[in-house]
This record gives structure tokens, sequence and C-alpha cells, in this order.
């Protein structure tokens, strides 16, 4: 650890609109460092002048891209992300998720458990999921049951469900 490590990096919070509710994008100056569903009102805390570098930059791009992704326009997010609050093998599990699973396709938990090396560690991966700190962005509603079931999602399966119909895996919810 280097002596720019030691210092805490500063933090920006905004609540930004979207198709499935009101989410709360948080930053450091190192990226986004959380995606949260179902945000309320004042969860980023009172406003203020925000800078227009560091944090309020990477949420800046960051609700841009979201809003490109729900408009069917963005397919990979190019984003700088701070892995902070995901460490060892949760972090390996959403890193492997981020880089390998594109969007339109959905993987088992098990296929993840075997590509960090895990093969008896499916369930640890579900625990993974549900600890991503990240989701939509690093995207943990595209994985599912080897049996081809949903699982589970933080955002609640209706919100899985949309995602998926976005990105075509599943047709358009009828009501």
């Amino acid at each position: 650890m280097d002596a720019t490590d030691a210092i805490a990096p500063r933090q920006g919070r905004r609540v930004v609109d979207s198709p499935i509710g009101p989410l709360l994008l948080a930053a450091t100056d190192r990226g986004l460092v959380k995606v949260g569903f179902h945000a309320k009102p004042g969860a980023a805390g009172p406003s203020g002048r925000e800078e227009p570098a560091g944090p309020a930059a990477h949420i800046a791009v960051a609700e841009r891209q979201l809003r490109e992704y729900f408009a069917g326009e963005l397919k990979e997010f190019r984003l700088e992300l701070d892995w902070s609050l995901s460490d060892g093998f949760n972090r390996r599990v959403l890193e492997e998720l981020a880089a390998e699973v594109p969007f339109g396709s959905v993987v088992s938990y098990q296929f993840l458990a075997d590509r960090v090396g895990e093969p008896g560690a499916a369930q640890a991966v579900g625990r993974a999921m549900a600890s991503n700190p990240l989701p939509i962005v690093v995207p943990c509603h595209r994985v599912i049951e080897s049996d081809g079931g949903l699982g589970g999602f933080g955002g609640g399966l209706d919100t899985k469900r949309s995602l998926l119909a976005l990105e075509g895996v599943l047709p358009e919810p009828l009501f």
C-alpha cells in the first residue's frame, strides 16, 4: 500500500431516475463504487455544489451510460470502477462476470464457479451476486440457476426480468 491508498477518497452520490425505479449512484475519485436499487428521495444526502471532476464526473458518465443502456443504445459499460466494496472470492467472481458475460447472454452460478477455479462453489457465487455493489454495471442479473430458473436478485425478480427483457433474453412482461 502506498501513501495515496491510505488517504480516503472523496465520495459523491446522486439519485437518478430509471425505468426500473430510482437508482443511487455513488462514486469516489477512483470510479463508480455503488449502484443501489429503490433509492429513496434524499438518499444522496444534502445537495451541495458538486465539483466537475472526481466523483461527480464518474457519476455523470455512469448516469449517461445507464440512460443509453435503458434506451437500448449501449451494450457494454465503459466506466471506471472502484472495487473497494468487494474483495477476495466475491471480487474475483464479480470481475469475471463483468469481463466475460456480455449483453444479451446468461450464465449459471455453476459456470462462474468453474470460471474462477472453484467448481464446488456455486452457492458461494450466489452470495457474491447478492453482495454485488455495482448491479446492472456488473451484470449479476445475467446469472441464473443451472436449470434455467431466475435465482434471486437484490433489486427484486421483477427488476431482473425487466433487465433480461431489455437485453432480449426474456420476452417483455405482458403487464
